[in-house]
């Protein structure tokens, strides 16, 4: 019987403790608690295990809300308590600054949080054939496993797309090509919501009737994607309304494709932007640039605030949506497109963009090492606001703007965007040394 006391949670969610001077990182258990676990991978310098039984309990841990956790890989922390996840990814954010950038913030941001439950306006739910499981599944993954978690409703999805999962389940089993479709994605608006089939065969014309059918009684627009996501295209109906989201504090509506990264949870994502422009302080006369800028969720509300705003994102097509954007909340903003991961792009865009005194940076999980250089090489912006869905990066590239000498780390907090997940949103404010 091998017992552990569990001091921490790790980045994945897992409770962490150290057994004879080697790291075991226990799926399901809470720091404070004392465990039973079997390892089933073991390394020379740390071990995965599996939560066997819970001696001692935390104060923290709580039943979870959904009937399909136990197995359903879309989230990890339900039993965790929601306050305490949130004090947990702080502490998540805080090791990572200090342990990989070796910076300390001036000061913590109080967390952002939204609604706990019915939150994710994005989803990509695998489809399997099971027929010893009684036909098709729809679902996400099961917990470190390719196979589909049998499930018929979501606690973190809108209701009206939970409550669909069983229909969904029937029409895919009366399709001809239920085997070639393995995948349906989720993009809920304000005004519809977006079913895309991933269909790896055409349908067959009694298909087509059937997912037309189901359309016309759902609600959901249907799309067909036979490729990759820019094959995407509106099956039924065919001029249904536009896929956007609103910042109504900002008086901006953003449109976007169902295969379009945006944000998962919209009421998260509002008071994140309100964070970002209270912190970035933009106002009439300054020169913002808005790198890896996507759609424009945070250039238009910049160009609200009657700065002179840049926007740069790696992709052309989102580039031009998001100067379609700007055109339909009649707001005028500059945008490029360029690698923001290579060296010469940044250097280039720098150069081009002319001074900018103050820069927001939203990057994907790799971070922005090189715009960051070239930032406080080249540009030296007074305020720099940095978004981030990764901390490790955040700290790595935190590191580089304080070794710099030119930067302080003044500000930085935690963004709950994915609750009862181990994902950890961040961002951060860097001020400029005199």
């Amino acid at each position: 019987m091998l017992l552990a006391e569990i001091e921490s949670l790790d980045r994945e969610g897992r409770g962490v403790a150290h057994v004879d001077g080697k790291a075991v990182f226990i799926d399901g258990a809470l720091p404070g608690e004392t465990v039973v676990y079997s390892p089933y991978r073991k390394k020379p310098s740390y071990e995965l295990a599996q939560l066997l039984e819970v001696r001692k309990g935390s104060a923290s841990r709580v039943t979870a809300q959904c009937p399909w956790y136990s197995r359903c890989g879309g989230c990890s922390l339900q039993h965790f308590d929601l306050k305490a996840q949130v004090a947990a990814k702080q502490r998540i954010l805080e090791d990572a600054l200090w342990h990989i950038g070796r910076v300390r913030p001036q000061r913590m941001l109080s967390p952002i949080c939204g609604p706990a439950w019915a939150y994710r306006h994005r989803a990509r739910l695998s489809v399997r054939l099971v027929p010893k499981k009684g036909g098709i599944l729809v679902g996400f993954h099961e917990r470190k496993s390719s196979y589909v978690a049998e499930m018929s409703s979501c606690e973190v999805l809108p209701p009206p797309v939970s409550a669909a999962i069983p229909e969904l389940k029937q029409l895919i089993e009366q399709l001809s090509i239920r085997e070639r479709l393995p995948q349906v994605e989720l993009a809920v608006g304000e005004a519809v919501t977006v079913m895309v089939f991933r269909v790896l065969a055409p349908p067959t014309p009694e298909d087509q009737a059937l997912i037309r059918r189901y359309a016309e009684d759902s609600g959901f627009q249907v799309w067909l994607q036979p490729k990759g996501p820019e094959t995407a295209t509106p099956f039924w109906p065919l001029n249904g309304p536009v896929l956007d989201y609103a910042l109504p504090e900002f008086g901006v509506r953003i449109g976007f494709k169902p295969t379009d990264f945006t944000q998962v949870n919209h009421a998260v994502n509002r008071i994140l932007v309100r964070r970002a422009m209270d912190l970035l302080q933009p106002r009439a006369g300054d020169r913002v640039g808005d790198f890896f800028c996507g759609l424009g969720n945070f250039t238009l509300p910049i160009a609200r605030s009657g700065a002179d705003v840049f926007g740069v994102e790696g992709s052309p097509q989102l580039v031009r949506q998001a100067e379609e954007n700007a055109v339909a909340n009649g707001l005028s903003c500059a945008f490029e497109s360029a690698n923001l991961f290579e060296e010469d792009a940044c250097a280039r865009i720098l150069r081009n963009a002319g001074q900018m005194n103050k820069v927001l940076i939203d990057p994907p999980r790799e971070g922005a090492t090189e715009l960051v250089k070239a930032l406080w090489s080249a540009c030296l912006p007074e305020r720099i606001v940095y978004v981030s869905c990764d901390p490790a990066t955040l700290a790595r590239d935190a590191g580089i703007l304080i070794q710099s000498e030119r930067y302080s780390l003044q500000a930085a907090g935690i963004v709950n965007m994915f609750p009862h997940t181990s994902h950890v949103e961040s961002m951060a404010l860097f001020e400029r040394l005199e």
